[in-house]
């Protein structure tokens, strides 16, 4: 049980199956890795989904939701390249509809995107 080698002080465990397999990292105290050590790790890819570092510097699509209790983040973010939400946005860049996931996957598969 990966909670219970975790728990008693293993600092990475194995989750492995026929399909897939995660390796998982207990910081201990150690700071968080920044993004750029994080991507260092994947292997070769396309293009990385990234969840969170929000103050990091990279191409960014936000997608922020009327009902949100939080301000979006392009008003203030120059690294936001394009807009996904439910309402009409003053955004000087490409917004889209929540609902519109084939434009959506058109514009972060065209050329130039970061």
């Amino acid at each position: 049980d990966s909670y219970k080698h975790r728990d008693a002080g293993a600092r990475e465990v194995i989750l492995a199956g026929g399909q897939r397999f995660a390796i998982m990292h207990e910081l201990r105290g150690a700071e968080e890795p920044t993004l750029d050590e994080l991507l260092a790790r994947l292997g070769p890819c396309d293009w990385v989904v990234v969840e969170g570092f929000k103050t990091h510097a990279h191409p960014k699509i936000e997608v922020h939701r009327r009902e949100s209790e939080r301000a979006p983040l392009y008003p203030e973010d120059a690294s936001i390249i394009a807009l996904v939400a439910d309402y009409v946005a003053d955004f000087p860049g490409p917004v889209f509809d929540v609902n519109n996931i084939p434009a959506i996957a058109d514009f972060i598969l065209s050329p130039g995107k970061s």
